[in-house]
């Protein structure tokens, strides 16, 4: 059966009336501020306290977009006797949001939590010169680095955590044994009879 000449055109018309008919989702951007979700990528926020300059997050950034300089101080020693040690200090550390193409490979590879995302998108500049942000810049972004979302009641404890809760619980095992008279009698205060 050959088609009814004009029905493509009432199809596509039909569709525009139900779509008009339709409450907007439409969100006016510059009054409402949008809702983003809690891992939204914006901008990379530098904790400058962690950072050990170990370039790591410099060297495994694909787009070369982090610079990094520093120099090495010499720490006197701890203890009288010691020897002096060497630490890095750093001198600028910058990205280039022009280049970044915001994978977050810095963020994962960062061994010292130096690095985190922020949900702050809106850092658009007139000039491209100032889509690098020194680490002045960076430090101001981690005030907007959310906390971490609580963990669930229901997840497995970490391992860390459970390690240590293990090694405590052997420690005071072992206590219990070594010293069995005390760990029976009851607790009474210093210096008197209660």
């Amino acid at each position: 059966m050959a088609p009814i000449p004009g029905s493509g055109l009432a199809k596509g018309l039909a569709v525009t009336l139900r779509t008009m008919t339709r409450k907007t989702v439409t969100e006016q951007y510059p009054d409402a501020q949008p809702e983003l979700p809690p891992r939204t990528r914006g901008v990379i926020g530098l904790f400058e306290e962690n950072c050990t300059v170990c370039m790591l997050c410099a060297r495994e950034c694909p787009d070369w977009c982090i610079y990094i300089d520093s120099h090495k101080e010499t720490v006197p020693p701890a203890a009288p006797g010691g020897r002096e040690r060497s630490r890095n200090v750093l001198d600028r550390f910058a990205i280039d949001f022009a280049l970044c193409m915001y994978c977050g490979i810095c963020i994962e590879v960062c061994p010292f939590d130096a690095l985190f995302w922020s949900p702050e998108f809106e850092y658009a500049e007139t000039d491209i010169h100032e889509l690098t942000h020194e680490r002045d810049k960076l430090r101001e972004w981690m005030w907007t680095v959310p906390a971490p979302p609580a963990l669930d009641p229901a997840a497995e404890e970490p391992k860390e955590i459970a390690a240590a809760r293990k090694s405590a619980e052997k420690l005071a095992a072992a206590q219990a044994e070594a010293y069995p008279a005390q760990a029976s009698e009851p607790n009474t205060p210093e210096g008197g009879d209660s």
